[in-house]
């Protein structure tokens, strides 16, 4: 009975230790392109869905006027649409993150949802204020005002409706840039 006992003894005394080493010679996969660890997504998500459901809010305390949705897209354009792109452009940065920064202006592939549209407004708003750790999605909590982070929340709540003109203008890709002139000949002689 000794013996069962030690060696459980010894099991629980080396388990830790072994996934310390694991750790400290860095195996844990941690670089963009490496494999994922295993069940990773399953065990953030489980986590993460439960701290959202813990501290959403039911109600957005504003409303998706036009006014709302265009100040939405211009906060939009300058904090979000580096990571996650623009209307009918994906951005090349999100892509190459991991996990994906989500597209937020395309469909999905099963139907007509596009982005986070499914997600309860309070579900994004607590993304865009909180961020997510280990994904590269920063809080926004000391850079926005609440009424700022829910003007984008609910414009990506409605990416899937019809929008304001001016909003779209502003999700839209810029027309491609006219290439640079070219630089003035020198004088010769000087």
């Amino acid at each position: 009975m000794s013996r069962l006992f030690l060696g459980f003894l010894l099991g629980l005394i080396a388990v830790p230790i072994a996934g310390l080493l694991y750790f400290h010679f860095g195996n844990l996969p941690v670089a963009v392109a490496d494999t994922p660890f295993p069940m990773e997504r399953q065990i953030t998500h489980v986590a993460l869905n439960a701290r959202i459901d813990r501290d959403i809010i039911k109600n957005p305390p504003i409303e998706p006027t036009g006014d709302n949705l265009i100040a939405g897209a211009h906060i939009y354009v300058e904090k979000c649409a580096f990571c996650h792109g623009l209307y009918q452009q994906p951005s090349t940065i999100g892509k190459n993150m991991f996990p994906d920064a989500p597209p937020l202006w395309q469909k999905h592939h099963n139907g007509n949802v596009v982005g986070v549209s499914d997600d309860p407004p309070g579900e994004t708003y607590w993304k865009v204020s909180n961020g997510i750790r280990l994904t590269g999605m920063p809080a926004y909590d000391k850079q926005l005002t609440e009424t700022e982070m829910w003007q984008v929340t609910l414009l990506l709540a409605n990416a899937d409706k019809p929008l304001p003109p001016a909003a779209l203008d502003l999700l839209r890709p810029a027309a491609a840039a006219p290439a640079p002139a070219a630089p003035a000949a020198a004088h010769a002689g000087k």
